[in-house]
């Protein structure tokens, strides 16, 4: 079980996200002024596990890959946090991302706890039917941790509501009866909700308006980076066009796009769907996937994978704002970087959850077995994030701190509050 000072090693890159996210929550402690005690608590998970995931490939050979699911504090509620399927995994960083779950729920003050869980393979590599093999096989093992009351799994990197579809099917075989709670990002028709698919960019999209509001900004005509074009980055383009915003630059793993006149969400996404990538879209100029970092813009939204902002980009980042969509995209070192020169970061664990919040109102309509509305979840979508947005920036006006210090030592403290108030066992 990792700890802030041992564990797993960290990934070949040298960044290490467990020891990235130790750093915060014992910065966001002393803020708050939790005990060497609570902090220690909060920078160990509660449970590691890892399994061997056997699967039968379609000409008879068997692969063996390694997957983790990782509890990281269910003080206020059932574990919840996505499942990633990438070549990248590893058990510092779902223990990173479970601990950034268990601020992010905190922060929009939803009763759940930090959970994650994944898989290191490639996808790409897999026939559909060795997909679903590999899926039922590392749901079956890991099942002991799940449940609607346990550990609540969605979708994350690499997998999607078919993935979603498979895990709660293989719960609801081994226990002999439905259970459409124990996963959330479900297909409506069994048992999903409306408005979880583009939920997270919707959160985004939320946030933006607000702290440009904050900071006196104007939305229409503001120039937009975007880096990522997956599931949470396709639907900002057209998002943040919608407010007004000019999206100039758009990258993926291929490379990246230029247009300081905008790019057309509309073309972009058709160009994608043809070609798989945003590299070759004809309305726009070819750039260097490095060098969106670069552009002189309001906004930058990174919506990849994390680390992706580190000193050295801070020190030539052109934007005024960054709004994080992906988990973790920005180094310790960064965030010091990026204060000093003054643009103003509002953090995954408040930017991204709208995807957690509209999980838990699927969750809550799969518990009650009633659907809400759209426009009823599209509603209460737009309060909660607005009253996580404000509750942060208030925190961070009476710490004198930034948005990111501010939103984990808020998420914490109400961490804290419900460990002591339920106890230590025994």
């Amino acid at each position: 079980m990792p700890t802030s000072e041992e564990g797993p090693p960290p990934a070949s890159d040298g960044y290490d996200a467990w020891v990235a996210v130790c750093e915060r929550i014992a910065d966001g402690a002393s803020l708050v002024g939790l005990d060497e005690s609570m902090t220690r608590l909060l920078t160990t998970p509660e449970k590691v596990l890892e399994v061997a995931v056997p699967v039968r490939r379609d000409d008879g050979r068997i692969d063996v890959f390694t997957g983790w699911r990782v509890h990281h504090n269910t003080a206020r509620g059932p574990g919840k946090g996505g499942i990633r399927f990438h070549p990248s995994v590893t058990a510092h960083e779902i223990s990173a991302l479970a601990a950034e779950m268990t601020i992010k729920c905190a922060v929009v003050d939803i009763p759940f706890g930090g959970a994650k869980g994944g898989v290191a393979f490639d996808p790409s590599s897999l026939s559909l039917g060795e997909l679903e093999r590999l899926t039922r096989r590392y749901t079956f093992d890991i099942v002991s941790l799940l449940g609607p009351d346990r550990d609540v799994p969605a979708p994350d990197v690499n997998t999607d509501e078919r993935v979603m579809s498979w895990v709660m099917d293989t719960i609801s075989v081994l226990s002999g009866r439905a259970q459409p709670g124990v996963v959330t990002g479900k297909p409506i028709a069994i048992g999903g909700s409306h408005g979880r698919a583009g939920a997270t960019s919707q959160g985004v999209t939320i946030c933006t308006r607000a702290l440009f509001d904050a900071l006196g900004l104007k939305l229409a005509g503001a120039r937009c980076v975007l880096q990522g074009y997956g599931k949470v980055g396709a639907p900002l383009a057209y998002l943040l066009a919608s407010l007004g915003m000019r999206v100039v630059a758009v990258a993926d793993v291929a490379g990246a796009v230029y247009n300081p006149a905008g790019i057309d969400p509309a073309g972009l996404s058709e160009h994608v769907a043809r070609t798989g990538t945003v590299v070759g879209f004809p309305k726009a100029d070819p750039l260097g996937r490095d060098e969106i970092f670069d552009l002189e813009c309001e906004l930058v939204v990174p919506a990849a994978l994390g680390g992706v902002i580190n000193a050295e980009v801070a020190e030539r980042l052109g934007a005024r704002v960054v709004v994080e969509a992906a988990n973790g995209p920005t180094t310790p070192a960064a965030d010091a970087v990026l204060e000093r020169r003054g643009i103003v970061v509002v953090p995954d664990v408040l930017a991204n959850a709208g995807g957690v919040v509209v999980s838990y109102f699927e969750w809550a309509q799969d518990r009650a077995g009633y659907p809400w509305e759209p426009g009823v979840i599209s509603a209460r979508l737009h309060a909660t994030m607005e009253q996580a947005f404000r509750a942060t920036q208030e925190k961070a006006e009476a710490l004198k701190v930034s948005l990111r210090r501010a939103a984990v030592a808020l998420g914490l403290e109400r961490v804290a509050e419900a460990t002591r108030l339920r106890g230590l066992f025994p």
